[in-house]
């Protein structure tokens, strides 16, 4: 096993002479690895080489940023020309419809994808030059939940603190503020596959604080969470609020309006407003973020 502090790697693998590959047990196991599957395969000069599968790697990418960026898939761009800063300490939330350049934003600002023209900057590194600099200091939970569904809770806090370079003394301390934050040690023995979406989303979640990170990006926290499980996660998203940088993307309008100290609202990649919700009453004359959201996206034709 790699330690990430040093190269970023989740499980280190070996090629053989003709080229094959041997995939250690603890990685066959970890990532339920069976004949005939799709692994990624990274390698660097400098690092060696080491695999990953599915959104394991997510977890791994562990402020402020500005500049410019724009993504562009084949003739479409995703996110255009966009400009705007975020506060060291607060909760910035993004909304926008589906295909407005949310998730985009995300994956560009935490080095999942490079942008096709511009830059931008976390705490002073670039996304361009200072790759893994950046990733030493951030973390993301992406909206598609990131767990070893084999391990139980309490093995899957263990690997990813171990993972991030912590001495048994530092994971057990990991372990006691996950649990006391996310109440975790309620389901702590219980296969990550058996919990249930709520379980899920906070376990994905807490993950992503192991690593102690600077700035947090949250995708779609509460994507497809009923009513009960969505409120005790904006709970605890809330009490992390000055502990560290939040951006946050959410299509619940209620989500931002209860957790943002300021938005963003974005559509066709354009940022149409940035600024906190008493500006934004004030610009729409609108008195909740939903109706405010409506008149900005469709300059009051709706």
């Amino acid at each position: 096993m790699k330690n990430v502090n040093e190269n970023k790697f989740i499980v280190s693998v070996k090629v053989g002479p003709k080229g094959q590959i041997t995939v250690p047990v603890e990685a066959r196991k970890m990532f339920n690895i069976k004949e005939g599957d799709t692994l990624m395969v990274l390698g660097d000069k400098e690092r060696g080489i080491a695999l990953v599968k599915d959104d394991m790697f997510y977890q791994l990418m562990g402020g402020m940023f500005n500049d410019e960026s724009s993504n562009k898939y084949k003739d479409i761009v995703a996110v255009d020309n966009l400009n705007l800063e975020v506060y060291e300490g607060e909760l910035f939330s993004l909304l926008g419809v589906n295909g407005a350049g949310k998730t985009t934003t995300i994956k560009m600002l935490s080095t999942l994808v490079k942008p096709t023209s511009g830059d931008a900057t976390l705490l002073d590194y670039s996304i361009l030059k200072d790759e893994y600099k950046i990733k030493s200091f951030i973390d993301i939970s992406m909206q598609e939940t990131a767990i070893a569904r084999k391990l139980t809770v309490d093995e899957n806090i263990d690997f990813y603190a171990r993972l991030s370079g912590q001495i048994n003394e530092e994971v057990n301390d990991t372990k006691e503020k996950i649990y006391k934050a996310f109440g975790l040690d309620k389901v702590k023995n219980k296969q990550a596959s058996k919990l249930s979406g709520g379980w899920q989303r906070k376990l994905s979640i807490a993950l992503a604080l192991v690593s102690n990170p600077k700035i947090l990006f949250l995708d779609e926290p509460t994507l497809g969470l009923d009513v009960i499980a969505r409120r005790e996660l904006w709970k605890t998203i809330s009490e992390l609020k000055g502990k560290m940088t939040i951006i946050l993307t959410t299509h619940y309008m209620e989500e931002a309006e209860a957790l943002s100290d300021r938005i963003g609202i974005m559509k066709d990649g354009n940022l149409l407003f940035v600024g906190t919700k008493e500006e934004l009453y004030a610009k729409t004359n609108k008195q909740n973020v939903e109706e405010a959201f409506i008149e900005i996206v469709s300059g009051g034709e709706l």
